[in-house]
């Protein structure tokens, strides 16, 4: 991606949102974070609130508590995130340094914010249960509430605040109806990898759907034993991942539809293969650890699932900073960075979007010459 800096928006786009706004979806992401981070601290310090009689997490304290560790690190990286978003400094800061995090960000919360209120809605009208009759506890229910309520807001408020901010400094790279991408935004390489990506999507989204469809080809005993309506709702939103990754990226390389600009494809497929690369290396981490009962050993398939669903992730993140990437080289020049954020010319002129340097005006003399 770029480095790229466009702090004020053009002509042609909406005015920016106010400083409140974003000052209170700031507040909003780091308070959201209190919760969890309060819990994880007190739980690390040998609290067992929240942790009912006979949990699973009683039995390994010590991993436990280094994974309570790692996760608090990464909800602190939820502040640091809306921080950068939002302050000036923040313009200023390396393109990849930004929306890698960002990228990993939006793939872990994506699936609670869309999963989570699906699966209360189905405890509600339905009376599904969130784990099988008979089975050991985890954790109390008004934990998964409060932390679970948490990493929404968190998610809706960094995804408008990096909305907004992307807007701003690389909305450029996205103006223009699809089909009048030059050729050279979209090279073989770049397409080939976009439908390489796509058929990779179809490819995990099938186990998924097997699952979700209450098949057990794959399964290993312990998940068997543990489905419930979560379980199904969840393989349910892998497969709508892999679809919207899908539709996305060949939108993209194929240069398909009318009038569309390319915002939106490049939208559904950040946030699909995001969904799809997170969760799968989650996953596929979490099913190559040891375990003590071999009903819980993950199965080559799932593994082999999860492997697939996190390369197809990190595939179409390549692909997507290839043509970014390009779309800039061909918009040309670089706009400075000025003080509070405002953008400066070097070397040209912004206009609507396109930069004018010498090159392009000599080219233009040539042709009224001719």
């Amino acid at each position: 991606m770029p480095q790229t800096t466009l702090a004020s928006p053009s002509r042609g786009l909406p005015p920016v949102p106010s400083v409140r706004l974003r000052a209170a979806l700031r507040a909003a992401a780091v308070i959201s974070c209190v919760p969890y981070v309060a819990l994880k601290i007190a739980w690390i310090a040998g609290s067992r609130i929240g942790i009912p009689d006979g949990s699973v997490l009683l039995d390994h304290p010590g991993l436990v508590a280094a994974a309570n560790g790692v996760t608090v690190l990464m909800d602190a990286a939820v502040v640091v995130l809306a921080l950068l978003l939002t302050q000036d400094w923040g313009r200023r800061v390396p393109a990849w340094l930004l929306a890698l995090p960002m990228w990993v960000a939006t793939g872990l919360l994506t699936p609670i914010v869309t999963g989570f209120p699906l699966q209360v809605l189905a405890k509600v009208f339905t009376g599904a249960r969130s784990a099988p009759a008979g089975s050991e506890p985890f954790l109390a229910e008004w934990v998964f509430a409060i932390v679970y309520t948490g990493f929404i807001v968190q998610g809706l408020a960094l995804g408008t605040l990096f909305a907004l901010y992307a807007r701003e400094r690389w909305g450029h790279l996205w103006r223009g109806p699809i089909r009048e991408l030059p050729g050279s935004a979209v090279g073989p390489r770049l397409r080939a990898a976009g439908v390489a990506a796509a058929v990779l999507a179809g490819i995990v989204a099938v186990p998924h759907a097997m699952w979700a469809a209450g098949a057990t080809t794959g399964l290993n005993r312990g998940r068997i034993e543990g489905r419930t309506a979560d379980f199904y709702l969840l393989e349910g939103t892998y497969v709508l991942f892999a679809a919207v990754t899908a539709a996305g990226v060949l939108a993209l390389v194929l240069r398909r539809g009318h009038g569309r600009s390319p915002r939106t494809p490049l939208a559904l497929a950040w946030v699909g293969s995001a969904a799809l690369g997170c969760w799968g290396g989650w996953l596929l981490t979490a099913g190559a650890l040891p375990v003590t009962d071999a009903a819980d050993r993950s199965t080559t398939l799932m593994l082999l699932t999860y492997a697939v669903q996190m390369i197809t992730g990190l595939l179409v993140l390549g692909a997507g900073a290839s043509f970014l990437r390009a779309r800039g080289q061909l918009t040309g020049g670089r706009v400075g960075r000025g003080q509070g954020g405002r953008g400066q010319m070097e070397q040209g002129q912004v206009t609507d979007g396109q930069v004018t340097d010498g090159h392009t005006a000599r080219r233009r003399i040539r042709r009224r010459d001719a």
